[in-house]
């Protein structure tokens, strides 16, 4: 039988609960989000599950990591939706700070900077402050949460390898974790952002994918990486995209990668279609 979750907006109430359930010798997984849930966060939620005893999900739109010309005004929010899915999940707990001020009240001055090959170029050369608020928001949800573990999505697979590095760098307690990208049946990576796509942009969306698959086939059967991508780059912009970019990383670092022997690769590729910004990435 579905199950509503515990909703709590304070961080003293969200302290309180999550006591609880250390009082009982229970380990805690923490599924952060911005809301506007689709199966892709709730497979993050089954991981969860699977890993720990109590699964708590935070939902909060950031609007650090928004920069002035972007969506923060008008990214879904569908708390009510969002509620119903989690509970058919049987979510423990989930935290909702309701006003941006509980998460960065008056006089908050203090920012989680990244730096390193991770968060070096790709969204970064984009979207500057991206990751400067990702990781303030993050690091100020482990630190609420005190979880044991944290699920992200691989879809966004730079932020995954931001997130582990600054839990490595600054000692948390705790295992960041990612889960594989969730797709639709014709290759497209679920995104909450997805719903800006007109009926004409939907259909030729999987087309990123299908490039980026077949340039990582190629990749793999020994192709040089700059011809292959060099080819992909141009068969998205025939696609009509207007390309941010299609590059080649170390799978675990993200440092730059000019040769597939040098270490286990990942393509990444972020290209708008319309007003929609589509980002994906696959193994070689």
């Amino acid at each position: 039988m579905p199950r509503q979750p515990q909703i709590v907006k304070t961080v003293p109430s969200l302290r309180r609960a999550v006591a609880a359930f250390r009082a009982r010798k229970e380990t805690v997984a923490l599924v952060p989000t911005m809301g506007a849930l689709h199966d892709g966060h709730l497979s993050l939620v089954r991981t969860a599950r699977r890993r720990a005893d109590r699964v708590v999900v935070s939902i909060f739109v950031n609007p650090a990591q928004f920069a002035p010309t972007e969506d923060f005004s008008t990214y879904p929010r569908t708390f009510a939706a969002d509620i119903a899915l989690l509970s058919q999940e049987s979510v423990d707990l989930v935290w909702a700070p309701g006003k941006v001020a509980v998460m960065y009240p008056e006089g908050f001055a203090t920012e989680v900077v990244p730096g390193g090959a991770a968060a070096a170029g790709l969204e970064d050369a984009f979207r500057p402050d991206f990751f400067k608020g990702v990781a303030t928001v993050v690091c100020k949800l482990f630190t609420q949460v005190t979880p044991d573990i944290a699920v992200f999505g691989e879809k966004d697979y730079q932020q995954l390898k931001v997130v582990g590095r600054m839990a490595r760098d600054l000692d948390l307690p705790l295992k960041v974790i990612g889960a594989p990208t969730v797709r639709e049946g014709d290759g497209l990576a679920l995104s909450s952002r997805n719903v800006y796509l007109s009926a004409e942009e939907r259909a030729a969306a999987p087309t990123l994918h299908r490039v980026l698959t077949l340039c990582a086939k190629k990749i793999a059967e020994g192709h040089s990486i700059a011809t292959i991508l060099s080819e992909g780059r141009e068969a998205i912009a025939r696609a009509g995209f207007a390309l941010d970019y299609l590059e080649a990383r170390h799978a675990e670092t993200l440092a730059p990668l000019a040769a597939a022997q040098d270490g286990p690769a990942r393509l990444l590729v972020a290209a708008k279609l319309g007003k929609t910004r589509l980002i994906d990435n696959v193994g070689v």
